[in-house]
């Protein structure tokens, strides 16, 4: 993952966001959240560094676990809610490291969930 010669750069640590599982951006590409068109111009941020984010990830890759505090953590949410959107966080989660493991990358716009790309008509 590289922007230019100085890669994507953390908004929150300032250091490289060197992976795609690593990254809010293309985890929010990957759910849809985001259009591509924008992705260039959208700030980075680990997983890591984003709390309020990775705290919906449940995989045994992602340890540990990131708790967020306060307004919009776990404590304050519906616990439905909190489940479904785990969920979906999660198979996004999960997509990254899908294409991560790729020997060849995709074009951009099939890097969403299916249901996104269905959405958009791709």
């Amino acid at each position: 993952m590289a922007r230019c010669d100085e890669g994507y750069l953390c908004q929150v640590c300032r250091e490289e966001v060197e992976e795609i599982f690593e990254s809010s951006l293309y985890l929010m590409l990957v759910l849809g959240w985001i259009d591509p068109e924008t992705l260039h111009t959208t700030p980075e941020c680990h997983l890591r560094c984003n709390s309020a984010l990775s705290q919906f990830i449940d995989d045994a890759r992602f340890q540990p676990p990131v708790q967020h505090l306060g307004p919009g953590g776990r404590s304050e949410l519906d616990p439905s809610f909190f489940a479904q959107r785990s969920a979906l966080v999660t198979a996004g989660y999960q997509r990254l490291w899908e294409i991560f493991n790729l020997e060849d990358r995709p074009d951009l716009l099939d890097y969403p969930l299916p249901e996104v790309r269905a959405r958009w008509g791709r």
